[in-house]
């Protein structure tokens, strides 16, 4: 998945110009209940703001309450000027970037394109897993060896298992792949377990929801 497939379009988004006053930026987030704004300057990308951000510039800068919000411009304060995504970025580039910052930016050369947000990632992780969907939760273990995932694509076909999520860890430590998948609720259960064992899976955890 690409970032473009799950951003926000500029079209769709609340920003800001750079020249503006912190002060209008401030009523901004405050009218509009958001987290943070991206700032532009004719299209193109400058930067991030959120309170933290104007919180801390006013910390450092000696002026009284009135003055800093008055006299104070985006463009002094903004941060994030070079952290973003483009447009071609994976979606998995935005996880680490968004831990603690609620949006990050599409930028390609320059110009401003949208943004992802932490809900937007929140929101495919629990894709990732079927959160969403009920169905039956099954983990376990298998040696890391060639195939045997095809193997575990063998055995979902002969019990006709309708996949709802399918997640992979890699456990190079200990030789073995953890896996979590996430099928519709039928009575076969039990015995697709079951298979799953003979076949040299071990299962570790099933639970419905």
């Amino acid at each position: 998945m690409f970032a473009k497939s799950v951003m926000i379009p500029k079209e769709k988004c609340i920003m800001i110009q750079s020249s503006a006053s912190l002060n209008e930026a401030l009523d901004l987030l405050e009218k509009h209940q958001l987290d943070a704004l991206p700032v532009c300057e004719n299209g193109m990308y400058k930067g991030i703001l959120n309170r933290y951000i104007a919180y801390r510039a006013f910390y450092f800068s000696g002026l009284s309450k009135e003055e800093f919000l008055a006299n104070t411009l985006l463009k002094d304060v903004i941060s994030k000027s070079d952290t973003f995504l483009h447009i071609e970025d994976v979606f998995e580039n935005s996880f680490l970037q968004l831990n603690d910052f609620p949006i990050i930016a599409v930028v390609e050369e320059g110009k401003f394109l949208g943004i992802v947000t932490r809900f937007d990632m929140m929101h495919q992780f629990r894709s990732a897993f079927g959160m969403d969907r009920p169905g039956v939760r099954i983990s376990f273990t298998s040696a890391e060896s060639e195939g045997r995932i095809a193997r575990l694509g063998d055995i979902i076909q002969k019990f006709h298992e309708s996949v709802i999520s399918l997640v992979t860890f890699d456990e190079t430590d200990k030789l073995l792949r953890r896996i979590v998948l996430k099928i519709e609720k039928k009575d076969n259960v039990q015995k697709f377990l079951k298979e799953l064992e003979r076949s040299g899976f071990r299962v570790l955890h099933m639970e419905e929801d």
